[in-house]
């Protein structure tokens, strides 16, 4: 009996502490997942290398995330070589290949010659072009990934419209649905040519990497260590009982509370921005059955990833134009997590059917709001709008400066401002959105872009100075504005459009009249005193007239005394010379 419990004891008790950072697999012939690969769900960070993780998919197969949000297969990989061996399970790897940015990874191509080229949809019309990518076409529709070195203007394009530019790439990258990368670092090669184990070196001074050896099972001390537990098992056979007792009871909770870890993940995994196909997306909309809204863009479905998670699904329009809008928002939104920016949950981009999948919030848009003041139900109040106003101000300002490169909304308006169960706000829609470089002071564009009446004049003309971040304070301004005048409970019978209420506003609070005596508490005629202003500030004619959004943040948190009123915004009024010497930037790609 004593020998039986001492063998539980010891099968039990020594696998719990066991090498954490040992080799595993996703199935018996898989891959073996050891440093500097990681499963990212079962070992702890420091068993794996930055940029490593994997994990195993509802097939049991290894799948490694490659930037941004590029899942393939692992099917086998090279340790002494540094070489690892993908594939694609949708059958389609040149889908993937706009969102694949092996410069942010670890990993290269094997080739030693790359090429640059650039993707062509074209009607379905016999054409004499090379590379032609039968996955990516349809009856109607046939894509090409022409060489850039070849003259443009000598190939048959008509009727083709330019999708993407892929930089530095394999010559047959766009006909395989296999991919051979390797990496360089971390240089654990050497380690496992010698028979030796790579780990990471407890340094302070980096990611340093050392060689230690294997661990060698020596069966001799364990039997030896086995025959002493069953001797002395004999005379402490009522403690080990007891010890196994506790033992059982806390391996138990401990496997709980890694069922329960593993359920979290499960449910976060949703929470990253993951691709989805487009029958994942019918499955989440219950076949599209809710309709939460329309517009030009498309049309946005309420959908359910589980009983406690709900999304709202755009499904875009593909009717027109190259899909610019769509990678925009994905690439833009999909690198942003701020209390007061919507998160992008996932998307799907098969063939032309492209979907955008947000988290839901449940109070809809501000725009609701402002513009119904007569309903009592739906009046906000003045600290509440305060609220509103001082979370959009510091998400724009993430967007400007807390990013590794500059974000340039150019659509903000009450229309993307959406609203949670606290009526807490996040911007949303960044199909208009440029990155830049924070180091430069404006953005190149082809066209203007925005909605009237809250495009900036240097969006619209380039006489009123250089485009850049000063472009989504103007906008900021006039929806500030909105939120003051919008509600009629100043005057009820003035005219407050966004064309008029600005200017009528500004010619009475330049002479010093209070306005806000109408405004039944003190503190809520402050609030809409203070948001005025701030609103006229942001509207200024001249880009460098107007605050950054750090500065904007800074006056509505700060104490009415520290107000000074404007200068006139209007230029028909003020007759000032608006040419402004911002440095020029060129949009990021």
């Amino acid at each position: 009996m004593s020998l039986f419990l001492i063998f539980i004891f010891f099968s039990l008790f020594f696998p719990v502490l066991g090498d954490d950072c040992k080799p595993t697999s996703c199935r018996k012939n898989g891959p073996t997942i050891q440093f500097p690969f990681r499963h990212k769900f079962l070992r702890p960070e420091y068993c794996g290398y930055p940029g490593f993780d994997v994990y195993c998919n509802e097939n049991n197969e290894t799948v490694l995330e490659l930037p941004l949000s590029v899942n393939v297969v692992v099917k086998k990989i090279n340790y002494v070589s540094q070489k690892v061996h993908l594939y694609d399970p949708e059958k389609c790897l040149p889908k993937k290949l706009p969102y694949l940015n092996l410069s942010a990874s670890p990993f290269h191509f094997l080739e030693t010659y790359l090429y640059d080229y650039t993707l062509f949809n074209c009607s379905a019309s016999k054409r004499n072009l090379y590379n032609f990518i039968p996955c990516l076409g349809d009856s109607g529709n046939q894509f090409y990934a022409i060489d850039a070195r070849y003259s443009m203007g000598s190939l048959s394009l008509t009727s083709c419209t330019k999708v993407h530019e892929f930089s530095s790439v394999p010559w047959d990258i766009f006909h395989i649905n296999d991919l051979d990368l390797n990496w360089s670092e971390p240089a654990c090669g050497g380690c496992e040519a010698r028979r030796k184990t790579c780990s990471l070196k407890n340094s302070t001074t980096g990611l340093q990497i050392q060689c230690i050896d294997k661990p060698k099972t020596n069966r001799g001390a364990s039997k030896a260590l086995f025959v002493t537990g069953a001797t002395l098992g004999s005379f402490v056979v009522v403690i080990t009982l007891a010890a196994l007792v506790l033992l059982y009871s806390s391996i138990r909770a401990n496997r709980e509370n890694q069922m329960k870890i593993e359920k979290f993940l499960e449910d976060y995994r949703a929470l990253k921005p993951t691709r989805f196909s487009y029958s994942d997306i019918r499955r989440i909309t219950l076949q599209f059955s809710e309709k939460l809204g329309e517009g030009g863009y498309g049309i946005v479905y309420k959908g359910k990833l589980t009983n406690e998670i709900n999304v709202a699904v755009k499904v875009l329009n593909n009717s027109t134009g190259n899909g610019e809008d769509f990678v925009n928002e994905v690439g833009t939104i999909g690198r942003i997590h701020h209390v007061n920016v919507v998160r992008l949950v996932g998307f799907c981009a098969e063939g032309f059917r492209r979907a955008l999948v947000y988290e839901c919030l449940p109070n809809d848009s501000l725009e609701k709001f402002i513009f119904q003041s007569g309903s009592k139900t739906n009046s906000l109040g003045w600290e509440k709008l305060q609220d509103i106003a001082l979370g959009i101000a510091k998400g724009i300002e993430y967007l400007h400066q807390g990013c590794d490169q500059q974000i340039l909304h150019f659509d903000i308006k009450p229309h993307n401002i959406l609203l949670d169960h606290n009526f807490n706000p996040k911007i949303c829609d960044f199909g208009l959105a440029k990155l830049c470089s924070k180091e430069q002071s404006g953005v190149t564009m082809t066209a203007a872009r925005g909605t009237i009446g809250y495009i900036a004049p240097e969006v619209l003309s380039r006489t009123f100075g250089r485009v850049s971040y000063k472009s989504d304070v103007y906008s900021f301004g006039m929806l500030l504005l909105e939120m003051v005048g919008g509600r009629k409970n100043i005057n009820p019978n003035l005219n407050t459009s966004q064309v008029y209420f600005p200017q009528w506003i500004y010619n009475h609070i330049s002479i010093g009249e209070d306005i806000w005596a109408q405004i039944e508490k003190d503190d809520d005629g402050n609030i809409a005193r203070r948001l005025t202003i701030v609103g006229l500030w942001c509207i200024q004619w001249c880009p460098t007239d107007r605050p950054s959004m750090k500065v904007v943040v800074q006056m509505l948190e700060g104490h009415d005394d520290d107000l000074a009123i404007p200068p006139n915004p209007f230029p028909a009024t003020n007759g000032r010379r608006y040419q402004t010497e911002l440095p020029l930037v060129l949009e990021s790609e």
